[in-house]
Order: structure tokens, then sequence, then C-alpha cells
């Protein structure tokens, strides 16, 4: 049975923990830590020496990688795994997955997004709050066809409006049984998990944890989500936009702040309490009066790929609206906002959020903002409660209701002119951010779509 190890520094020690995980029939352990993109990458050590790799043993060429910021004279950095948060894999009992941060020269990383994450814990731990996150995964169940085209998994899952269909949700069964039996498996607390949006597409919703625990799990989601799509001769994908008649992946990030010493909701209240009658604190709108003023900016750590933007429309391609979030605005139980309060209150939800997030480096930012909101005190101001895709332009401008960036470009050029992110992240890991995802947009914008063709080749 598919066991996790939760280990603190009064706890196991490494010797003991290694003689369990033989006992349970593991026989390697890998180092998983990611790159600028959010994706894993590692090395892979037998279990007798898994005291060597926590003690730094394995090496990497920084310059190897994508956003390490490193040139090919510099020292290796190392892996140092995290020995709280061990994953025996299901499918795969021989192997173990640890979570890992990066060190150099016997300190964190500043380039690594988990160790910019874990920095800015310590600030919240600081102020005496403790950053709980849950992640909404949406994945399409795709088929490769032989032409490499992709398409839904299930040829009979056509309506127009498949959102919660259980005849589409049964004929996945196989696949989505094996994901929820891991989830379960793993103690995350699955508690529901449907047939979203668009065709193909499917949500699973987990209970939240602190917010490393939370990023870890959606690291590992992905993992294991395509690992069982392979079994079924099918691939999973988080990708945010893949079809563009079809609603997008988003990982919506469900954001509270509890008290470091008792644990409790500092954001949550009754709705009789909250003069604005949606139950959240004070404490909670400043948290998201800070994710308001630097929206634009997060915006390209939230939707950090060409495709995000093919998300982040009103309309598109649809007969109907996307629910996608184009504003920087924040409401109750409106899904037309980017910030939504939803029902119940306790918690704040960024909608912009999409499935390519590197959600460590995303939460590191969002948390930092919403600090920020609180010492300074930034008020959101009333709720927008009504559709904001149909109000006018005019009646946008009066109310100060920015637009999120409609492009990669227009999103990294914001995340680039704000301070804050450089505050946050340093200087180094801000511009590798910059530098990849520019080279990412400037790829694209020379690449000749199929569309410019068919368009043009016969006008002109």
């Amino acid at each position: 049975m598919t066991k996790q190890w939760m280990v603190n520094s009064s706890g196991q020690d490494v010797k003991s923990l290694m003689a369990d995980m033989s006992e349970r029939g593991i026989k390697y352990c890998i180092g998983a830590y990611v790159d600028i993109h959010g994706v894993q990458k590692g090395k892979v050590v037998p279990v007798d020496h898994l005291a060597h790799m926590a003690a730094g043993s394995e090496r990497y060429t920084g310059y190897a990688l994508d956003g390490l910021g490193q040139k090919p004279n510099e020292d290796e950095l190392v892996s140092i795994p995290d020995l709280s948060h061990i994953v025996q894999l299901p499918w795969e009992p021989a192997l173990a997955w640890i979570p890992a941060d990066l060190s150099f020269k016997g300190k964190p990383y500043p380039l690594s997004t988990r160790v910019a994450l874990k920095n800015q814990i310590e600030i919240a731990r600081s102020m005496g709050f403790e950053f709980n996150l849950g992640i909404e995964c949406e994945v399409f169940l795709l088929k490769p066809q032989a032409d490499g085209s992709l398409v839904p998994s299930d040829s009979t899952d056509n309506l127009v409006k498949p959102c919660y269909d259980v005849q589409g949700f049964v004929n996945s069964f196989s696949w989505l049984d094996k994901v929820a039996s891991c989830i379960n498996d793993l103690g995350w607390d699955l508690y529901s998990f449907d047939h979203e949006d668009a065709n193909g597409q499917f949500e699973f919703d987990f209970n939240y944890a602190d917010a490393l625990t939370t990023c870890d799990r959606l690291t590992f989601f992905r993992f294991m989500a395509k690992h069982y799509a392979k079994e079924e001769g099918l691939i999973a994908t988080m990708m945010p936009k893949p079809f563009a008649d079809k609603t997008g992946n988003g990982a919506h990030f469900n954001m509270s702040l509890a008290d470091v010493k008792t644990g409790q909701n500092l954001f949550q209240c009754s709705p009789e309490e909250d003069p604005r009658g949606i139950g959240l604190t004070q404490l909670g709108y400043y948290f998201i009066g800070g994710i308001l003023k630097h929206g634009r900016a997060l915006c390209a750590a939230f939707a950090p790929t060409v495709n995000s933007y093919k998300r982040l429309v009103r309309r598109g391609a649809m007969s109907y609206f996307s629910w996608a979030p184009v504003f920087n605005s924040y409401g109750s139980n409106n899904r037309t906002n980017s910030v939504r309060v939803p029902a119940g209150g306790g918690r704040c939800e960024s909608r912009n959020a999409d499935g390519a997030v590197n959600p460590y480096l995303a939460a590191a930012l969002v948390l930092a903002a919403g600090l920020e909101g609180i010492r300074e005190k930034l008020d959101p101001g009333a709720p927008n409660e009504d559709n904001l895709y149909e109000i006018s332009e005019q009646e946008r401008a009066e109310r100060g209701i920015e637009f999120l960036p409609q492009t990669l470009q227009e999103a990294v050029a914001a995340f680039d002119e704000d301070p804050f992110v450089e505050s946050v992240l340093g200087a180094g890991l801000k511009a590798e951010f910059v530098r990849y995802k520019l080279e990412e947009w400037n790829s694209y914008h020379l690449s000749i779509s199929p569309w410019e063709i068919e368009r043009y080749a016969s006008m002109f």
C-alpha cells in the first residue's frame, strides 16, 4: 500500500528511515527538484545512499537546466531531499519520490523556486501566520491520433456543455479511479472529482495543506496523472488551453492565513460579522488588496506560457463565456473576477492560475503580495458582484478595474517592471524568469502557424 512518511527534525533519523524504507520494498530514491518551468529534474540513488544524498552528495551542472542562472565555468549545485515528504510510488513500489531543494556551497540556492517559497513562508511565520493553500487540479485526458493530433479520449464525450456529465465520467472511470485512489492512499483527502466543462476534461479537488506541501502535491499529481494515462494508452495534460473551442485548465489557488500557534483561520468570519457580507475578515481583505496591487505582475507567474493567454479570454472560439478571468478584480462567488471569495468565505481564490503554473514560484509571489497588503493595510474596496464580461468599458474604467495582461509578452513586461518582484525573488531569479519567458514569446512570435497559412497564402 502507498505510504507517505512525515519526518520532522526530532523524529526518525536517516538511518532508521532507510531501514524502514528497505523493509517496505523501496530500492531507489528520486531527489526531485524543479526548473524555472516547474518541470521535475533529479538523480536517483539506492536507498542505502539516502543519507549521502541528504548530506549533499548529488551534484548538478546548473548550466544544463533552464532558469538556474549558472555559466559553464561555475561550481555545481547540489540537491537536498526533504525527508518530511517522501512518497513510495504506488505503480512502482521500488521507487521513492522525494521533493528536493537546491543548495550552492552549503547554502540554499536563491534561484531554486522551492527555496524562494520557503523564504516567504518564514517571513509569514515571523508575522504570526501560516500560509494554507489548496490547488484545484484540472486535467484533460486525451488520445493521440495517427497524424499526431490529440482528441478527447472518449469519442462519445461530445456534448456542447459536458460539465458534470455522469456518462462521460463513467466512460473514463478506469483512469479516474487510479488517480483518485492514489490521492486517497497518499492521505491527501480527495473530497470530490468530476467531469469538467470541456470534453475530455476532469477536475480533482483534495484538501488544502500548508503551501509547501500543496505545491509538492501538485508537482507529484502531474507526474502521477500522466503515468496512469500512459497505462491506458492515453495522454493526461494540464496544458492551459489544448483546444480553441473548449474551456482551459485552471489550477485555482485557494488561500488563507492561519494563526501559527493555534491554527485558527484568520480569514474566517460569519457573513454577519463582515460589513461586506461575504464572510471574510479585514485581514483577508488586506491580503486581497496586496494581490490586486501586483495583479498584473503576478499574472506572469500564474499563467506562464504563450498558451496561457489563449485561456484568459472572455469567450474566444467558444459559443459561451469561458469562465476564465480577464480582469484584475475581486468579488464574492463571482467567477468573472480574477480573485474570488467562494461561498462561505474564509479564503480567497486566484483564478488566473493555470495548469502550467510553477506552484512554488507563484505561491512565493502571491504570499508576498498578500503580506504586503496586510502590512500596508491595502483595502480592495467593494466586491464586484455583476458579470464583468458584460459591463461597458466606461463602467469598467470608472471602477478602476484593469485588464490582466492579454499576452505572455505583456505579462512578462508587467512582471519585469514591478519592483516588488525583485524584492521577493532576488535579481537573479527574476532575471532568469524574464529571460526564459521572453525567449519563449519570441520563439512563438517567429513561428508560422497553420492558421496563418490558411488565411493568407491564397489571399495575397
